[in-house]
């Protein structure tokens, strides 16, 4: 391990607990994301009465959409409900409820139902806590295909991590592709929302979280980042990696070594190697 590295980490250590035209339609579906067409599959909770009871009954919501510039009364009273619960609220056109609508009568406002509740970040580190372990956690960093969000989640429960942390807006949230995609795991691996990454990270290094930004330009090797105590593992989006914000809010940034054409690695697999990497050090 290099002595800038050893010198970089200072006290805390390990003891330390992303001209032609066309049909109406086909316009109006290249406009929404592949994600939430293919969250339009399942768990959507169309109607105003669906929706207002929904939120009544305490049914885990990912995310409402409303049509844009409507001024209903009762979809008002929805959006606000909404967000006093903490559930995010999208304006969309209504050509995009159009597509994403199963039943064609979606009257302005469909939901996306959560697979489960959101955990606290308090919640994933008590559970590290109660196991006796040091903190493992992944932070994504608007990771918004559901696909590799689910993959994450995937092998987080498989390498022992204690939960993931997801921004509110830009990123998938826990929807029925999410939960498919992870082959059940986000059954048992806590997934907590944060509306601000930066300032999530610097409450993670206040209780002692080291925190390890993946990066192909990064100056610490894999294999010289120190993962056995208190880590929090940082994977950025799939087109353009973590934010400035993130990316300085980070101790490390961790480069993988690449051999090949390729330059950089889907975020999964890059979540993977790292978190596999973590279960190494603890291993040994």
């Amino acid at each position: 391990m290099s002595k800038e590295y050893e010198e970089k980490r200072g006290p805390r250590g390990a003891d330390d607990h992303t001209e032609k035209r066309f049909p109406r339609e086909r316009r109006a579906e290249e406009r929404v994301p592949v994600r939430e067409r293919d969250a339009g599959a399942d768990g959507l909770i169309e109607g105003r009465n669906a929706v207002t009871e929904a939120l009544r009954a305490g049914t885990p919501i990912d995310k409402i959409f409303i049509a844009r510039g409507e001024t209903d009364k009762t979809l008002g009273h929805i959006a606000s409900t909404a967000r006093a619960a903490g559930v995010v609220v999208v304006e969309a056109d209504r050509r995009k409820l159009d597509y994403m609508s199963a039943t064609k009568a979606h009257q302005g406002v469909i939901a996306l139902a959560a697979v489960r509740e959101y955990a606290s970040v308090e919640d994933i580190l008590s559970a590290a806590r109660e196991r006796g372990e040091a903190p493992l956690l992944v932070v994504c960093d608007e990771i918004s295909d559901p696909h590799n969000l689910g993959a994450i989640i995937r092998t987080a429960e498989c390498a022992g991590a204690h939960g993931v942390i997801i921004p509110k807006r830009r990123s998938a949230g826990l929807t029925s592709i999410v939960g498919k995609t992870s082959a059940g795991a986000v059954s048992y691996l806590p997934v907590a929302r944060v509306p601000n990454i930066p300032a999530l990270l610097k409450e993670l290094q206040q209780q002692g979280v080291w925190i390890f930004g993946t990066a192909a330009e990064g100056t610490t090797s894999l294999y010289e980042a120190d993962l056995k105590g208190p880590a929090a593992i940082v994977i950025g989006s799939e087109g353009d990696g973590m934010g400035r914000l993130v990316r300085e809010g980070c101790d490390f940034l961790v480069s993988i070594p690449m051999k090949g054409r390729i330059s950089s690695l889907n975020a999964s697999a890059a979540a993977a190697i790292l978190l596999y990497e973590a279960v190494r050090q603890r291993l040994g």
